[in-house]
């Protein structure tokens, strides 16, 4: 997986020029608060999470515990840009992407958390006072190897459920 990283960074810095032309901005200052904090669960992920609403879309971290028997920490960041809104408000459909802990695999003997990355579609009710997300993701995370070099966990495509609700800052 750290082969890819110096391809990832080129892919990136390469397409930004591209991005500036598409990405159009979409959300006003009066949408939203800029900042706003929450919780949630993402999978077995149980977190706080604080989102940062800009006029492009909406990024986000999450930090919390896995709800295994050790609640290994794990913690997110993605971004999210409005596809599609359903009505007069802001509320619709969005894009986005994500990366950091998606699970936690047993592992020598203890619980430990996997990095990975992904991609989602996701419904957002937004307001000037609240965000609320139904997400849905399709990710793939890091393989896992005992001490005996058996994979315990091998890097396969997985679901990723997400609720978050998150109260904006004034």
């Amino acid at each position: 997986m750290r082969k890819i990283y110096p391809l990832l960074a080129l892919f990136v810095l390469v397409n930004t020029a591209h991005a500036q032309n598409l990405l159009q901005a979409k959300l006003g200052a009066g949408d939203a608060a800029s900042w706003n904090v929450g919780a949630g669960i993402t999978q077995e992920l149980l977190h706080l999470n604080a989102e940062w609403v800009n006029q492009y879309g909406i990024a986000y971290t999450k930090a919390g515990v896995f709800l295994d028997d050790d609640n290994p920490f794990g913690a997110q960041v993605g971004f999210r840009y409005p596809y599609y809104f359903t009505g007069e408000a802001k509320n619709g459909y969005y894009i986005g992407v994500y990366l950091g802990h998606l699970d936690s695999q047993f592992k020598n003997n203890e619980y430990k958390s996997r990095l990975g990355a992904g991609i989602d579609l996701a419904y957002v009710w937004l307001s000037p006072e609240r965000i609320s997300t139904l997400s849905v993701g399709l990710g793939a995370a890091e393989k896992f190897k005992n001490q005996a070099g058996e994979v315990t966990a091998d890097t396969e495509p997985q679901l990723q459920f997400s609720y978050t609700l998150s109260f904006g800052l004034k």
